[in-house]
């Protein structure tokens, strides 16, 4: 009882009402949760992620095609990478609080993998793959739109921050930006990562993240806001 209403929680967050209940219990369901429960290698959410991966190229191309009309294939193909890679739609579940109403195993949980990118990640493709057979194309391309190719501006600019800063810091002629480990913290199975951003050893930005390139990311995207005001 206490799963279902934590899903009925999850659909008024995404604003879809699935008819069949099993295929949201199913993109839930990592495999870790699935060899748990005995529930075999098609009971984890493995299939609807391969589905949605698909959906989501399908999507998020026809999106960019109108919305630059004027932008030649290879650069749509690099902004089309930036907006559905790991990390981009790690953060995008995060922002609606995905990662809360995953399936676990036990172990899985307590060694950190509510936070780990990659679980996180792939059951946002296998939610979208259970909206697109739930209630089609309509209703998939509506939940990437409202949660991924939303904010396009700030996202792009997370996830490509690092290149960003190296452009800016280029121009102005200074030189590179230098990356430093402030600190490191928490288990080796939940570790945090702080880091510096620094031009001409001044401290621009600091970030922090499960992995040192998530730090740096978030270090470089705080330097680029500093920089740019």
């Amino acid at each position: 009882m206490a799963m279902n209403k934590k899903l009925e929680e999850l659909e008024e967050i995404i604003g879809y009402h699935f008819k069949n209940k099993h295929y949201l219990v199913q993109a839930m369901t990592h495999s870790s949760y699935a060899n748990e429960k005995k529930l075999g290698k098609l009971g984890s959410n493995e299939r609807l992620e391969f589905l949605g991966d698909a959906v989501l190229e399908l999507i998020s191309s026809d999106f960019l095609y109108e919305k630059f009309p004027q932008v030649p294939e290879g650069e749509l193909t690099k902004k089309r990478a930036s907006l559905v890679c790991e990390p981009s739609l790690a953060y995008c579940a995060r922002e609606f609080g995905l990662p809360k109403y995953l399936l676990l195993g036990r172990g899985e949980d307590l060694t950190g993998g509510r936070n780990r990118d990659s679980i996180v990640s792939d059951a946002t493709e296998a939610l979208l793959g259970a909206i697109y057979l739930d209630g089609g194309f309509a209703s998939a391309k509506e939940f990437v739109l409202k949660f991924i190719l939303n904010d396009m501006e700030h996202k792009q600019l997370f996830y490509d921050s690092k290149t960003i800063l190296q452009e800016i810091v280029q121009e102005n002629g200074t030189q590179p930006v230098e990356y430093l480990l402030v600190k490191e913290e928490g288990p080796d199975h939940n570790k945090s990562f702080t880091v510096e951003a620094r031009v001409n050893g001044q401290v621009m930005g600091q970030g922090s993240g499960h992995t040192k390139k998530a730090a740096e990311q978030a270090a470089a995207y705080q330097a680029i806001r500093k920089m740019r005001q």
